[in-house]
Formats: structure tokens, C-alpha cells, sequence
């Protein structure tokens, strides 16, 4: 028995992947910003650009969705009342995961390459998304009245 659902788990699999690359090279890039913090902005950069993408074919779908059904940005971005716990802990898990390292790291080292560590949220927010507007459920729209 898997941990991780089937609906949608590529893209759970992929927050927490993403989520493990940047805590291991946010940490890298803590020790030595001089010399070694390019590979961690390139990472957070990375998967910051994702999480853009993500939000924006989340908002593509969910525009499509809402034609029959009533979509909210509770329920669409943070899965409230539209997505399962499981889903949701593990989706806004590793994005709670990807904020307090990029603040603490970017605390840390101040003024360095480190803050750029602080975009990654943006990915988890960007999968929750995704995952919500493909596979979430949504209360059915009331019809339009006559005008």
C-alpha cells in the first residue's frame, strides 16, 4: 500500500522530489554562498518557473471547470474543501517545508544568492493547484437566472 495516492500522485511525487533537491541544495549553498550557492539558485529558480507554469495551467483548467461548477481560490490553491487530507497534507506539506527553508536559509545568509530559496513555495502552491483543478471536487454551478 502506497502512502501516496494514485489520482494525481505524479504530481505529488513530484512536490516531494522537488522539495528534497532544494532542501539539499539550499543546504549546500548555506555552507558556501561564494563558492558553492549557483547550483541552488538554479534549483530555486527551477522549480520556481515550474510552480509559475503549474499556477497557470491550474488557472487554465479551472477557468474550463467553471463553467459547470463554482471554483474558489481557497479550494482551488490550498485544497480547502475540494481535495482529500491525505492530498492535501502532502501537497501543502512539502510546500510549508519549502518556506521554512528558504526563510531560514535566506535568515541565515543574508544578502546572498541563498534568497532565492524564498521563490520556491511557489512550486508546491503551483502543484496544489494543478492537482485541485484536475482532480478536485467542486460544488456544481446554480444555474444562471434569466435576465
Amino acid at each position: 500500500m502506497s502512502l501516496i495516492p494514485e489520482t494525481g500522485g505524479a504530481l505529488i511525487r513530484a512536490c516531494w522530489v522537488g522539495t528534497i533537491i532544494f532542501i539539499v541544495t539550499a543546504a549546500i549553498a548555506t555552507a558556501d554562498p561564494d563558492g558553492l550557492g549557483w547550483p541552488g539558485v538554479i534549483v530555486s529558480l527551477l522549480l520556481f518557473a515550474a510552480g509559475v507554469v503549474a499556477m497557470f495551467l491550474a488557472f487554465l483548467a479551472a477557468v474550463e471547470r467553471s463553467r459547470t461548477q463554482t471554483i474558489a481560490v481557497g479550494g482551488l490553491y490550498f485544497g480547502a474543501g475540494s481535495a482529500p487530507r491525505v492530498v492535501r497534507w502532502h501537497l501543502l506539506g512539502a510546500t510549508a517545508i519549502q518556506l521554512i527553508v528558504g526563510l531560514t536559509t535566506a535568515s541565515i545568509r543574508p544578502f546572498t544568492v541563498v534568497a532565492f530559496g524564498t521563490l520556491v513555495p511557489v512550486f508546491g502552491l503551483g502543484l496544489m493547484g494543478l492537482w485541485t483543478a484536475r482532480h478536485g471536487q467542486f460544488p456544481e454551478r446554480a444555474p444562471d437566472p434569466k435576465r
